[in-house]
Parts: C-alpha cells; structure tokens; sequence
C-alpha cells in the first residue's frame, strides 16, 4: 500500500507590480495631444552617445510582440521590450520652456550620464 502525500493548500497573495513607466499630467495631455489616429507612442532605447544608451520616441501602428502596453489617464504608450530593464521604474514628463518643449525621463536605474544629458548607463 503506498502513503499518499497531501499538501495544504496555501494562498500566495499576489505580488503588486512595479510600474514599467508612470506619466505625469503634462506628459498625459501631450502625449494624447500627439496621439494620432492609428498610431501609438513607442519608447525604447538606442546603443548612442557617450554613456551607451539613448531614449528613443516613435509612431507605430500596432503593438510589437513583446511590447509592454502603458495605459494611463487615457494616454497610451507602448515600452520597447528591450528597452523594459532599463526604463523599468521611470518617470515620463513633459517639459516647456522658452527655447524647446521635450519629454524628460526621470530613470532611477542609471547609473551615469553624459555632461550634456543625452546619454546614459545602467
């Protein structure tokens, strides 16, 4: 006669998420001011500049396989998947100021940038 084995049954609470990229309001309205019909905001990162890595922003149509969707206020954003290590934890904001209007990224992760700001590392 064999022994049965019985385990009990546990419940593992589910573990919060962090977010891959969070927006802040101004970041919100201009991203769906640029919004386009059947286009989506795509950010990623490039191998460029002093530091090694570079954001990069683009339209594309649909969302890639392995992309990571941001939904937030209404704006949408996808992640570039090789991009999520290196963004993971980011802050996504719009600045204005006399001379230019850009989006500022706020990256806990990196670990060095370059004088002018352009580039970084992780």
């Amino acid at each position: 006669m064999q022994a049965a084995i019985v385990r009990a049954a546990t419940t593992v609470a589910p573990r919060t998420r962090k977010a891959v990229l969070t927006l802040t309001p101004r970041a919100v309205e201009r991203v769906k001011d640029l919004a386009k019909e059947d286009s989506i905001l795509r950010v990623g990162v490039k191998k460029k500049g002093c530091s090694g890595l570079q954001y990069s922003l683009d339209y594309v149509k649909a969302k890639q396989r392995f992309d990571e969707e941001v939904v937030q206020d209404g704006a949408r954003v996808l992640i570039e998947s090789k991009a999520l290590l290196s963004i993971l934890g980011s802050e996504m904001d719009y600045v204005q100021d006399k001379l230019s209007s850009q989006f500022v990224f706020s990256n806990p992760n990196v670990k060095e940038s370059c004088g002018c700001g352009q580039s970084f590392m992780v």
